[in-house]
């Protein structure tokens, strides 16, 4: 669908501010990530809705920006000459097969295993801690605003067992990282994606890391993660409640060009 249809859907489904962040140029193929030469004609196209829908709703211009140290992150030359409102830092690719090929931690679980088994000779704990570690190198070198879906490694652990998330290895792991989010003071990403492709229970991150989210007081939004038009809202007022059970009152917004602290409800922001 094209970013107007988007657009459209959002304001239709009662949206008031709307980010767009496809996914950055990479130098080698995937399946989503915008083509390099085709990136002037997305960040055009944005600035004109932000025109053309100014009296129905706000608009603003990112990219999910991957962390590959030496290869792309959010302060690479790329994405500072795009003049972003804000950027979006995700981890999606923790190490390579000795072929060059980039593992993909949220591909399918079976290309998941074989990263396992052939890059950690098994060692499912080395994987995860080497993806978390990934992400703190991001957060101290980019300090992105915002930190895409923290836990999305979990994903796997809905087909497989993996780890278990109440290990104190694996505990360990998320607090040294949201010491380094809470200490670059950047914006926690709960993202929905999971739960209505019913992929896994709860939101990224899960109910436990949120409560230490609470705890230490780091900022957070609210995202879909939405490929298609229908999906901008979806699981809102579920993890909007489940937010509010936990204590938290406000989100973290985007709002006239400023980042604000704004109180919401399972309707939605209170703006």
């Amino acid at each position: 669908m094209s970013p107007e249809e988007n657009l459209l859907a959002a304001v239709e489904q009662g949206v008031k501010i709307y980010g767009f962040s496809s996914h950055c140029p990479v130098p080698f193929e995937n399946k989503w990530s915008i083509n390099r030469e085709k990136l002037p004609d997305y960040l055009e196209e944005i600035e004109e809705l932000k025109k053309k829908f100014a009296e129905q709703i706000e608009v603003y211009k990112s990219m999910e920006i991957d962390y590959i140290p030496g290869i792309i992150s959010p302060v690479s030359d790329i994405i500072q000459q795009s003049k972003l409102d804000y950027t979006l830092g995700s981890v999606h690719f923790a190490n390579q097969f000795d072929d060059g090929r980039y593992w993909e931690i949220d591909s399918t679980t079976p290309k998941f295993k074989l990263g396992v088994e052939e890059i950690y000779k098994g060692d499912v704990q080395k994987a995860v801690v080497d993806y978390y570690e990934r992400i703190r190198m991001m957060v101290r070198e980019a300090r992105p605003d915002i930190v895409g879906h923290l836990d999305k490694i979990k994903i796997h652990n809905s087909n497989e067992y993996f780890f278990d998330e109440e290990d104190s290895w694996y505990k360990n792991e998320v607090n040294k990282t949201l010491e380094e989010i809470k200490s670059a003071g950047s914006i926690i990403e709960v993202n929905t994606r999971g739960m209505y492709k019913k992929l896994v229970e709860e939101p990224y991150p899960g109910k436990s890391i949120l409560r230490e989210i609470k705890e230490m007081n780091i900022p957070i939004c609210l995202n879909s993660d939405s490929h298609q038009p229908d999906d901008i809202t979806k699981k809102f007022p579920e993890t909007a409640e489940l937010l509010y059970s936990i204590g938290f009152q406000k989100m973290r917004i985007l709002h006239q060009g400023e980042w604000v602290d704004m109180e919401f409800d399972k309707n939605g922001l209170k703006i």
